[in-house]
């Protein structure tokens, strides 16, 4: 090869190597800086982007392979939950082996359970459900954990935005339920919650409800969504409990979970059943 010919080769290769430099700096560039919703848009999307994403249904069924843990034993059982959106929480438990032992029906204001084991029923409220276990729960809140959506009936605009790894995460000091929904002699919850989103899906992955003056502490994850009828709704949720002076753990295992346009919610309580009523907390 002559010389120039040797030269004009070292240029070819000099610039083919300049191109392909720019070329990665370039798509670098691209990936190092992505669209960040948290700094474009802030909360407000992010709660558009969740209220899309969430489970959209009238009547919902899924089965149920339940395990809960306190400090003092181990509970494995089944479960059938039907759910008629915010009107009816309706379950079926059995033991491992295939008999129901209870019955729940839980509406807004009425907490009832068929305890078929010992031949007892207990109706009650959520009331009463709180102050014996110093909770703060309502049937908005126990729906929304059950199917992995936020809560109905509380504030929206009260979130802070920002990136917490992979995910999104939305952060308040003070949700309070919403007045058109608050019953009469009924006072308005204020939850310290933190949501995170999924980046991709913007589905609910986890949530963190406190209560710093009581001491409590509630935590919700969820894993392996699938499609529901063109829905993403969760295969699995762990649920942790933390209070001063108790713990517990529930891990639930979804299955066949169906979207129908209605459901039956029987519950009925045998006469020979003997009614009980549950000791309140006093701590």
């Amino acid at each position: 090869m002559n010389r120039k010919a040797y030269s004009f080769s070292v240029l070819m290769l000099v610039f083919l190597c300049l191109f392909a430099i720019i070329s990665c700096k370039t798509e670098k560039k691209i990936i190092a800086e992505p669209v960040n919703p948290v700094k474009e848009k802030g909360a407000d999307f992010l709660f558009e982007q969740l209220k899309k994403s969430e489970l959209k249904f009238n009547f919902l069924t899924v089965k149920i392979e339940a395990e809960t843990k306190t400090e003092k034993e181990t509970n494995s059982f089944n479960v059938n939950l039907r759910i008629k959106k915010d009107s009816i929480i309706w379950m079926t438990i059995s033991a491992v082996f295939g008999i129901e032992v209870a019955r729940v029906l839980i509406t807004n204001d009425s907490v009832k359970l068929i305890d078929k084991f010992h031949s007892t029923f207990f109706k009650g409220d959520f009331k009463y459900i709180n102050n014996m276990f110093s909770t703060e729960l309502d049937f908005d809140i126990l729906q929304a954990i059950l199917v992995g959506n936020d809560f109905s009936f509380y504030e929206n605009d009260v979130f802070k935005a920002r990136s917490d790894g992979k995910d999104y995460l939305l952060s308040t000091v003070g949700r309070r339920k919403l007045k058109k929904h608050l019953k009469e002699n009924e006072t308005a919850k204020i939850l310290i919650q933190d949501i995170w989103l999924n980046s991709e899906t913007f589905k609910i992955v986890r949530v963190m409800m406190k209560d710093i003056k009581e001491k409590q502490k509630l935590e919700v994850e969820y894993f392996d969504f699938n499609k529901l009828n063109e829905q993403l709704f969760p295969g699995e949720v762990k649920i942790n409990v933390k209070a001063e002076k108790s713990i517990l753990e529930a891990d639930l295992k979804y299955s066949s979970p169906e979207l129908r346009d209605s459901m039956e919610f029987p519950f009925n309580i045998s006469k020979k059943y003997t009614q009980v009523f549950l000791k309140e907390n006093k701590n």
